[in-house]
């Protein structure tokens, strides 16, 4: 989730809305259907239903409704560890910059140049919104990931990844020193296609206008000619270290296709969209075909990236997400998706792009909302499960709105905050928290 969020909902037909309002005498009724569906939660051990459904599949996707919720990382946590120690999944992939977060991969792994800890490591994250990976949940995470694979062989541990395209400045920083050390025969060619993105003082968006608007050649076919050198140079840079050839081509493609998606965002916001997410994608199976045959992942992102686009109004602009590629790529019955969502609480997030963390309220969800309706379920939190019944049913099978907040947030603007979604389509399984409050960034 990101600043696309705010321009997302504003594409999407205001007639799922009216939707919304014409139906609320049946919410009555289906919020007696909903009571009857859901399995009450006080701990993880509540959530067998879901690790049993999840565990077999070969993807699992955890959303969450805002990016600055402590439950729902907490909650995602849990599920995690009990993926990876009953279910034996390989990797776990986060909506996160993929330079950043190696170096926390590094430290679960126990790889050379390792930091210290956690803390220590994401103590040094500094790409706004920092609070997003720095906190305490993903430190808890990473510290049990590391203890977990200590004493397992190394093409057993299990790996934390970052699939974002953002962070292209670090991925480079990582890829020229890459290639000095290992490419000095292309390290000039390399370092002048990298430039060519860069020279713009390192602002992506000034380089997009310029090349949009201003007539400015595109840096694009000289970043394509990086990955391809390093496709080239494969088979003898995995003999000299495997893991940090997988890093450099990682950083290539993250470097590529941010050129891609801000070029694009300046004119184009579906293409834009529609390049991220499909970059976050292919991220994830790289990470399957490195992780190798039998290889199962989790991937953690917002709502809007997991949850199936097809289930919603994206449909209509044809945007598509990690939840739709997946599923059409895997098929609907290797991958299981779970959302979450809130009735009010506390969340992390800015007033503007790049402005400084606050701890915002998070209002009651508006009527008719998933939330609203959720929030007349008598359990402070519970789960849903959705089979063919639900997805036929008529209470359910329509649109409703469903509340998403992204790092950017104003509470006095609620009615623009909610994705008109069909929800036993758009997810597997939904988990409904209450009350919620802001995650602990690390100090």
């Amino acid at each position: 989730m990101s600043m696309h969020l705010f321009k997302l909902i504003c594409l999407l037909p205001a007639v799922a809305f009216i939707q919304l309002s014409l139906a609320a005498e049946s919410n009555g009724e289906l919020v007696d259907y909903l009571s009857e569906k859901a399995v009450p939660v006080n701990d993880i051990d509540d959530l067998d239903e879901i690790i049993h459904a999840a565990g077999s599949r070969r993807l699992v996707l955890l959303g969450e409704s805002s990016h600055g919720t402590a439950e729902f990382y907490r909650w995602r946590a849990d599920i995690t560890r009990r993926l990876i120690t009953e279910k034996g999944f390989s990797f776990i992939a986060v909506e996160g910059d993929w330079a950043s977060i190696y170096r926390l991969n590094k430290y679960v792994l126990d790889l050379p140049g390792a930091g210290s800890s956690a803390r220590r490591i994401l103590q040094g994250f500094d790409r706004w919104p920092e609070w997003m990976w720095a906190n305490t949940e993903i430190e808890e995470l990473a510290e049990w990931l590391r203890e977990y694979n200590s004493d397992l062989p190394a093409g057993e541990k299990v790996g934390f990844y970052g699939m974002d395209v953002y962070g292209q400045w670090e991925a480079m920083d990582d890829l020229v020193e890459y290639a000095g050390e290992h490419l000095p025969g292309h390290f000039a060619e390399i370092n002048r296609n990298l430039e060519c993105f860069a020279a713009y003082d390192r602002d992506e968006w000034t380089y997009a206008r310029a090349v949009t608007g201003r007539g400015h050649p595109s840096c694009e076919q000289g970043l394509v000619e990086v990955v391809e050198v390093l496709q080239a140079e494969s088979s003898r840079l995995r003999k000299i270290d495997e893991k940090e050839f997988f890093r450099a081509k990682q950083n290539a493609w993250v470097v590529r296709n941010a050129e891609d998606f801000f070029r694009l965002a300046v004119l184009d916001n579906q293409g834009s969209w529609n390049s991220r997410a499909t970059h976050m994608w292919e991220t994830v199976q790289r990470l399957f075909r490195e992780y190798g045959d039998g290889s199962k992942g989790i991937v953690w992102a917002h709502n809007t990236h997991v949850g199936d686009a097809g289930a919603t109004t994206m449909r209509y602009q044809e945007m598509v997400n990690i939840g739709l590629l997946s599923r059409r790529e895997l098929g609907p019955g290797q991958v299981f998706i779970t959302g979450f969502g809130t009735l009010h609480g506390r969340v992390n997030a800015g007033s503007g792009w790049g402005s400084d963390m606050q701890i915002m309220r998070i209002p009651e969800g508006m009527q008719g909302s998933w939330e609203d309706l959720s929030g007349q379920v008598g359990h402070e939190r519970f789960f849903l499960i959705f089979d063919e019944e639900d997805r036929n049913h008529p209470l359910l099978n329509r649109f409703i709105g469903h509340r998403a907040i992204g790092v950017v947030y104003n509470p006095r603007q609620e009615s623009g905050n909610y994705v008109p979604s069909i929800l036993p389509h758009r997810y597997d399984a939904f988990i409904f928290i209450r009350e919620t409050g802001p995650l602990r960034p690390v100090r």
